[in-house]
């Protein structure tokens, strides 16, 4: 019987495919995973379960559809089997860093299965406002005269156009102190941060199999990449620079964002080239230890980010186009000499099953999806991918906002039907003719392709009526009623002190 392998997982914050070069970009964004893909199954079409981060990694860590404990549910039930559930009742010692991303934090379940959990996070986390919207750009609070000013200004909408874009340029080009370094901006903790605490962890496994997941957040929102990624890019931004490019990105609209879009793509791709470059210091530390040969690897993201590609930004749960659904996702396994590239759709929910069989273990019957380890080795097939959110569901710590209209997106090999339940709309895009979906096909063209999509759609809808998983969801809803119980005790507690 041969040794286990064992696995490490990475997975990257806002990865859009289009920008690996692995994927065909240009731009020298991932050197190294490049030249890893070339003894790696490549997955060309890798589709999220769903989008944002909230809805996908259900997907990736339980081989489960986001909304199929309801709507009100977020993370991953007390009890749920995961990839590390699986594999730490198999006897392998896991190891999980999250770099700060609230909602891969223990609370939502994610700790489950790891002997050690570093997400990063302290404190308390936000329990309303959006995600997005949190990222403080400002330098201060503003004073009462400023309040008044803004408020006689407002009553005029002209004056008041003028007065946001004069205290924009106020609180950027005066008001904000000068930076000394990136590292100053940087809202979460950095890739080099994450490997080595990796680092230190995988030289105490010895010879032991073992599961370690890693989660970058440098290409994340807001955009403030390492010095040395810039350099390596080829890009000179200073620092002060960027931070007014990320603050015109968040607060301002329409074609004012579109001369800074260049420059944002510019921080967002080397964003890219650092998590690369401590990839690449990842493996090494592996080889180091002796641990590369017998281990598993594979890479992929949680969903894109938009750049005005259809006049939105950042990765929004009502945003159901490619650059949000379409992630890289490679492979690499010891032994598997000939590199792959299969041309159609593979959902996120099959990653899960597909590399617990790849390391040689069977999936437990609760996950949804299915190992296709086989079918990617010998060059087989699959048919479509099923993604899903609730399109207003911008902040999932605010319950309210989880309970409104699903979003659901089928797509084959060429076709990808949107279904917008909240807005009572559907559009069919033919991802051959118009990869960019920029033209939905007119209402009746395609009936055929329509028909296979809408089929599946209703198969998918009625199979979560069917397999709602009631126990998982009432623990899940226990949890979160605990710890909203925790929390306003705290909030009652520091109100009378």
């Amino acid at each position: 019987m041969s040794e286990p392998k064992s696995l490490i997982l990475i997975t990257v914050d806002c990865l859009r495919a289009d920008h690996t070069g692995f994927m065909g970009y240009t731009r020298p964004t991932t050197p190294f995973l490049d030249g890893l893909a070339g003894e790696s199954l490549v997955f060309p079409k890798a589709i999220v379960a769903g989008a944002p981060t909230y809805y996908s990694f259900p997907g990736i860590m339980a081989s489960r559809y986001p909304l199929a404990l309801g709507r009100n549910m977020i993370g991953i039930a007390p009890g749920e089997p995961t990839l590390a559930t699986v594999l730490q009742q198999a006897g392998y010692r896991t190891a999980a860093y999250v770099a700060g991303n609230p909602y891969l934090a223990g609370r939502f379940g994610y700790a489950q299965g790891f002997d050690v959990f570093q997400d990063f996070l302290s404190g308390e986390l936000p329990h309303s406002g959006d995600f997005l919207e949190q990222i403080d750009l400002s330098p201060g609070a503003w004073t009462r005269l400023n309040n008044r000013v803004a408020e006689v200004s407002h009553q005029i909408a002209p004056l008041g156009r003028l007065y946001d874009e004069l205290y924009f340029q106020y609180r950027q080009r005066i008001a904000v102190s000068k930076f000394a370094s990136w590292d100053n901006l940087r809202r979460f903790p950095a890739a080099d941060v994450l490997v080595d605490q990796a680092g230190d962890w995988l030289r105490s496994v010895g010879q032991q199999p073992f599961f370690l997941w890693l989660h970058f957040m440098d290409p994340h929102a807001p955009y403030y990449p390492a010095a040395e990624a810039l350099s390596a890019m080829g890009v000179r931004i200073h620092p002060r620079r960027g931070r007014y490019l990320n603050a015109a990105w968040t607060e301002m609209g329409g074609e004012r964002l579109r001369k800074y879009r260049d420059e944002i793509v510019q921080l967002y791709d080397a964003g890219i080239r650092r998590v690369d470059t401590q990839v690449a210091r990842l493996v090494e530390v592996l080889r180091k230890f002796s641990l590369w040969d017998s281990s598993v690897f594979a890479l992929t993201a949680d969903h894109g980010e938009e750049f005005l590609d259809h006049g939105g930004r950042f990765h929004y749960s009502s945003r159901a186009y490619q650059e949000m659904l379409r992630v890289p996702l490679l492979l690499r396994s010891p032994g598997v000499r000939k590199a792959g590239l299969f041309d159609a759709p593979f959902s996120h929910i099959h990653l899960a099953p597909t590399l617990l069989e790849v390391i040689g273990m069977d999936a437990p019957p609760e996950f949804e999806g299915r190992s296709y380890g086989n079918e990617a080795r010998q060059g087989g097939d699959w048919e479509y991918a099923v993604s899903e959110s609730i399109g207003r569901c911008t902040n999932p710590m605010d319950a309210a906002k989880r309970m409104h209209g699903r979003v659901l997106a089928v797509q084959d090999r060429r076709y990808k039907l949107v279904l917008d339940f909240e807005r009572q709309q559907e559009e069919l895009f033919d991802l051959e003719s118009d990869p960019r979906e920029l033209h939905a096909l007119p209402v009746g063209a395609e009936a055929s392709a329509r028909g296979r999509l809408l089929g599946w759609a209703l198969q998918h809808v009625n199979r979560r009526e069917r397999g709602f998983k009631r126990e998982l969801a009432i623990r899940a809803r226990l949890r979160e009623v605990g710890l909203e119980w925790k929390h306003s005790t705290m909030n009652a507690k520091t109100r009378a002190s």
